[in-house]
């Protein structure tokens, strides 16, 4: 998969890809190789020295080695920040050698946008690489509270031989509100979000190109999935659309569109959820009849609707009938 976006600039290697949230439910060979099988990895640049990987909007399998969420790379004069590690020890591979066939520049940071599995199972690659690993000030506790359940059940989902190598790394560097880091005349701000996606959401913002990588509080094409708080999601939809970019990175998606304009589809599927459940709490329908059917209007244009609709539902009910 090639992506022709921005200035079209494509670095190709041979890797895993895939997309799609996991939830509730150096590159010589040290790890597995991506197999023969695996899609093409492929990193475009979107603007001045932006990069961004797009995955398929898949579930995690073994098949797409649970490569499923938008990667990115930041080129400073001095280093490198990345954003996100990917699925699985494969894919990071491929990520790592993409980069390198960029630039040869040190990788700085690693910056994980919240905890899920295809965010953050390619951690251990990019510490070998030297990287600062960065993230949302709860994230820590998050990985402590779920790393062993991830780690099992995903060994179910992808099998032994992809969890190889894989282990929970938790960030040495803390976003408590806003943290600006610099990578040599290139200055990225992180911003840590309240709960939304999940309860340790961080984006990061170039503010050379104005590139917003959203990670999972921006979804497109891929229906958006509920870990968190809805109320919270909702609650900051006007913040986030506030913020200064030309374009942005989703955490599922394009690697790039257009901003705010992006959050559009995803603000009226959270719009009709909400409608359609309250006026089932209003009118007495228990959870399990409401979700047969909230949301069910916006179906159109959404992958894996059927697969998270009902999840988003049932835990949206559950903060809505508290309102």
């Amino acid at each position: 998969m090639t992506i022709l976006l921005g200035r079209r600039h494509v670095i190709q290697g041979f890797a895993c890809m895939g997309v799609t949230t996991a939830m509730l439910p150096c590159c010589g060979g040290y790890w597995m190789r991506a197999s023969a099988a695996a899609r093409d990895f492929s990193l475009g640049e979107i603007a001045d020295g932006i990069y961004a990987f797009s995955g398929a909007y898949e579930l995690m399998t073994p098949t797409n080695q649970g490569a499923i969420c938008n990667l990115g790379l930041i080129v400073g004069n001095d280093a490198v920040a990345l954003i996100d590690s990917g699925g699985s020890i494969a894919e990071a591979q491929e990520f790592l050698a993409a980069v390198r066939r960029i630039t040869d520049k040190p990788i700085r940071y690693l910056i994980n946008t919240h905890m899920h599995p295809d965010h953050i199972f390619g951690n251990a690659v990019f510490r070998e690489a030297g990287a600062t690993i960065v993230g949302h000030h709860n994230l820590p506790r998050a990985l402590e509270a779920r790393g062993s359940y991830y780690l099992q059940s995903y060994r179910e989902q992808l099998g032994d031989e992809l969890m190889k190598g894989i282990e929970i790394i938790s960030p040495t560097v803390l976003v408590d509100d806003r943290l600006e880091l610099d990578l040599g005349g290139r200055s990225i701000e992180l911003r840590a979000w309240k709960p939304a996606h999940t309860d340790n959401d961080v984006t990061v913002f170039d503010k050379a190109t104005r590139t917003l990588f959203a990670g999972d509080l921006v979804f497109m094409g891929h229906l958006p999935t509920l870990d968190g708080s809805f109320l919270g999601w909702m609650r900051q939809m006007s913040e986030l659309a506030a913020v200064d970019a030309a374009r942005v990175v989703p955490g599922h998606g394009p690697a790039s569109a257009g901003w705010p304009d992006a959050l559009q589809t995803e603000q009226h599927y959270f719009e009709a959820l909400a409608a359609d459940l309250r006026k089932s709490i209003a009118a007495g329908v228990p959870l399990s009849e409401a979700v047969k059917t909230a949301g069910q209007s916006a179906h159109d244009g959404w992958s894996l609707f059927d697969d998270f609709n009902g999840r988003n539902a049932t835990a949206a009910y559950a903060e809505l009938e508290w309102e």
